[in-house]
């Protein structure tokens, strides 16, 4: 009896782990690529923001490295990315009683190319963008920047991460 149980047990737990082993709790499928590369995004917007580019491009690669097991390489990835920030603006989006500004918004806009270069028809081109709101009294510096750019670039790059790997 007790043989039986066992036998059973482990055909049971074998059938788990290999039905499990397809699925990945970050929604990620990169099939059989092995490899990442991402690109510099250089930001091309009229605004600049002097450590935009260099902060997201990081952002992008460590999304990628933390959820997937894929490896980093310069050339060569099985999946690349490229691209360039489009925009960097801040507008007004509400008054006050006295007529200025109560909110800003602060909006940022990503153009990206993503090859698979094991199956072409994930490849893609498009935009990505996210935006977040400051109180009008606040600088846009500092701290108050530094909250803003976490909040629209842990969006945006896993809006690509979604449309890449995750197919959302």
């Amino acid at each position: 009896m007790k043989k039986t149980l066992f036998i059973l047990f482990f055909i049971t737990s074998s059938i788990l782990l290999v039905a499990c082993g397809a699925y990945s709790f970050t929604g990620g499928n990169t099939g059989d690529a092995k490899t990442l590369q991402v690109d510099f995004f250089p930001n091309q917007s009229v605004l600049i923001e002097p450590t935009l580019s260099q902060t997201f491009t990081q952002e992008l690669q460590d999304l990628f490295t933390r959820q997937t097991n894929l490896t980093l390489v310069k050339n060569n990835g099985d999946l690349y990315f490229s691209g360039e920030i489009t925009d960097y603006r801040i507008n007004p989006t509400s008054a006050s009683a006295n007529q200025t500004a109560a909110q800003n918004r602060l909006t940022i806009t990503v153009n990206v190319r993503f090859v698979n270069k094991l199956n072409e028809k994930d490849d893609f081109e498009k935009q990505f963008s996210f935006y977040s709101d400051i109180n009008a009294t606040e600088q846009i510096t500092g701290s108050v920047l530094e909250a803003a750019l976490d909040e629209i670039l842990e969006r945006i790059t896993q809006d690509i991460f979604n449309a890449s790997v995750a197919k959302w």
